[in-house]
């Protein structure tokens, strides 16, 4: 079943096409990896996506229903989140405080709650105290739940930012650059936690120029460059491509 479809997307800054009629479909349970080298197009896509930025033309939709034109909170709402290539954690709060932002829908959030339904409230953030603890725990954050954010490692942010797609409930996550920049062992951490994301209903799109990073993990991989998708396929089917030994691999 179709996840995401992309139909014709276009996006120009000052008249230079950052996408060009950029087309695809993305399946449920797919980990999708789009490589390209800088400027390809590939994180203006995922702002499109998200609502970061308008299309100028063409159109999205998730599970069978257009987005487009739509807020980020309100496209966040509807099951897709995504990661930054700089990190946008907020920093001076503790690792399990960062998690807790992400859950959607919480009562205490609404003024009617905190009066009325208090027990109600303090129930369900309860229940998401709880489930952001076994989510840290279970990818290696454990010991970290009272630290601020700024005093993890570098990989041991990008690792909490995919955390709190995880904690916010996603069914699809845009991941920019997951394992760029890190440490060895903590990449390796990384690409196993995306390894297993389908086996919990997630799909996945990843931006990334570790060529074996996407290799390892991806099912499909996508060739951007100057906006345009040049070609499709398995990674061998890919990187033997001679447009892309060209422009990129070469």
């Amino acid at each position: 079943m179709t996840l995401l479809s992309c139909e014709g997307l276009t996006k120009r800054f000052d008249g230079i096409k950052a996408l060009s009629e950029f087309s695809c479909a993305v399946k449920e349970g797919e980990t999708i990896g789009l490589i390209g080298p800088n400027g390809a197009g590939k994180t203006t896509l995922f702002n499109v996506l998200t609502g970061f930025i308008p299309a100028d033309g063409g159109a999205v939709h998730f599970q069978g229903k257009g987005i487009t034109g739509k807020a980020p909170y309100r496209i966040a709402r509807m099951g897709i989140a995504r990661t930054f290539q700089i990190l946008r954690l907020i920093k001076r709060l503790s690792v399990l405080e960062n998690a807790l932002l992400c859950f959607q829908d919480q009562p205490g959030e609404r003024l009617g709650s905190i009066f009325f339904r208090s027990r109600q409230s303090a129930k369900q953030e309860a229940a998401n105290r709880e489930k952001a603890v076994a989510l840290l725990k279970q990818y290696g954050l454990g010991d970290k739940l009272h630290d601020l954010a700024d005093a993890l490692s570098y990989g041991q942010q990008k690792l909490l930012s995919l955390v709190c797609c995880l904690a916010a409930g996603a069914d699809l996550i845009l991941l920019d650059e997951p394992v760029a920049g890190i440490a060895p062992e903590m990449i390796e951490k990384i690409l196993e936690v995306i390894k297993g994301l389908p086996g919990q209903g997630k799909t996945v799109i990843l931006i990334e120029h570790n060529m074996e990073a996407i290799g390892r993990v991806c099912d499909r991989v996508i060739f951007m460059d100057a906006g345009e998708k040049v070609c499709e396929g398995t990674m061998e089917e890919v990187k033997n491509d001679p447009r892309v030994i060209e422009a990129y691999l070469d």
